[in-house]
C-alpha cells in the first residue's frame, strides 16, 4: 500500500513543521512530522495539510540554541533536552558534509542505547525519515532527518540494572510473560524507573538475518497485542509497536552487524512499555474487521489522532487481519483530534 510521493506535499509539510520544535510544553512531542510522512507514504498527501491545520495548536516554536555541539563534548552534550536546537544544528551540518546513511552508520549505534527516552518518541521520528529518504533523497527529508536524530540525542536516555527473566520461544507468549511494574503511577519516566523484571526474549540473537526476521515479528505481534490489550492505556501502548517498527524500517540504511544489537534494544523497548501500561485483564478477542485496509486508513484519518495514524501505518505495514483490527480498536479508544 506504500506510494512514492512525487507531489511535493511532504517537502512542503516538512519545511513548514521546522520551524517548530520537536516538543511543548517541555515533555510532549511534536508528532506531525510522523504524520505526515505516514500520510504520503500510504497515497493521501491531499490529506496532510488538512490535517496539519487541526494539529497546529500543538505546535510550538524552534527552541533557542545554547552552544554548538563538537566533537570534543558531545558525550556530554547527550541527553540534554535543553541542547535539542545544538543537536539538530549537529546533524544539519554533517549531514551536509557526508552521505546520510554514513551519518547513520556512525550514530546509530551512538544512540541506541538511549532509545527509550522521549517516550521512544525520537527514534520513531527517525524510522519516518528513514523512510521517506529512502523513497527519495532531497533537502526537506535530509532536514528531517537531522531533526529526528537531534531529538534522539537531546532525549537520549538508557536503562540498566533490569533483571533478566525466562522468555517464551515467540514474541507473542514473550509479551504476555512480561510482568507489570508493581507501582504503576506517574509519566513515562516514572514508570521506566520502575521496570524491574523483562524476559530476555531474543538475547542470544547474533546473525543479522535472524535478527531481522525476530524484529519482524516483534512488530507483528506488538500490533497484535493492542487489540486486546490496548486498553490498558491507549496512547502509551501504541509505542510497544511503533517503536520496534521504526527500528525495524531502519534496517536495511545501517550496517549489518548492527542488527543484532538493534533487536536486543527494540526488545526491551517493546517489553518496557508493556509492562509500564498493562491492564489488569485483556479483552478475550477482538473480531477481524469488516473493511479493507484503505478503509481502515481512512477511518484513522477521519480521527485525526497522532497515534491513532501512526498504530494505523504501523497496522499496514503488518497487513494481516489482526492488525487492522488493532487500528480499529485504536480508533475505538482514543479521543479525536479536534480543533482547538
Amino acid at each position: 500500500m506504500d506510494t512514492h510521493d512525487t507531489s511535493g506535499t511532504l517537502e512542503e509539510a516538512l519545511q513548514r513543521l521546522h520551524a517548530s520544535g520537536p516538543e511543548r510544553l517541555g515533555r510532549l512531542t511534536n508528532h506531525a512530522p510522523m504524520v505526515v510522512e505516514a500520510l504520503t507514504a500510504h497515497g493521501r498527501p491531499e490529506a496532510v495539510h488538512r490535517w496539519l491545520d487541526l494539529y497546529r495548536h500543538k505546535l510550538e516554536d524552534f527552541p533557542a540554541p545554547l552552544a554548538p555541539v563538537t566533537a570534543a563534548d558531545w558525550r556530554e552534550a547527550l541527553g540534554d533536552p535543553r541542547r535539542a536546537a545544538d543537536w539538530i544544528a549537529h546533524f544539519t551540518r554533517a549531514l551536509t558534509e557526508q552521505p546520510w546513511r554514513d551519518v547513520l552508520a556512525v550514530w546509530w549505534p551512538r544512540l541506541l542505547p538511549g532509545l527509550y527516552g522521549g517516550s521512544t518518541h525520537p527514534v520513531i521520528r527517525v524510522g519516518h525519515a528513514v523512510r521517506a529518504l529512502e523513497a527519495g533523497e532531497n533537502e526537506p527529508r535530509l532536514a528531517e532527518l537531522a531533526h529526528g536524530l537531534g531529538y534522539w540525542a537531546a532525549r537520549h536516555r538508557p536503562v540498566s540494572g533490569i533483571t533478566s527473566l525466562q522468555a517464551a520461544p515467540d514474541a507473542a507468549r514473550s509479551l504476555d510473560a512480561v510482568p507489570p511494574i508493581d507501582d504503576p503511577r506517574g509519566g513515562f519516566t516514572d514508570r521506566l524507573t520502575a521496570v524491574r523484571r523483562l524476559p530476555l526474549w531474543a538475547g542470544d540473537v547474533t546473525d543479522p538475518d535472524t535478527a531481522r526476521a525476530r524484529l519482524t515479528e516483534l512488530v507483528r505481534a506488538a500490533t497484535h497485542r493492542y487489540a486486546t490489550h490496548g486498553h490498558g492505556e491507549a496512547t502509551m501502548l501504541v509505542h510497544a509497536a511503533t517503536a520496534p517498527n521504526a527500528v525495524l524500517r531502519t534496517l536495511a540504511s545501517v550496517p549489518r552487524e548492527l542488527w543484532p544489537p538493534s533487536l536486543h534494544v527494540a526488545w526491551t523497548a517493546s517489553a518496557a512499555v508493556t509492562a509500564m501500561y498493562a491492564p489488569a485483564e485483556p479483552l478475550a478477542a477482538v473480531p477481524a474487521p469488516d473493511r479493507p485496509a484503505e478503509e481502515v486508513l481512512e477511518r484513522a484519518l477521519a480521527h485525526g489522532d497522532e497515534h491513532v495514524i501512526k498504530l494505523t501505518d504501523t497496522a499496514l505495514d503488518v497487513g494481516d487481519e489482526r492488525a487492522l483490527a488493532a487500528a480499529l480498536r485504536a480508533v475505538e479508544l482514543s479521543e479525536p483530534l479536534v480543533p482547538n
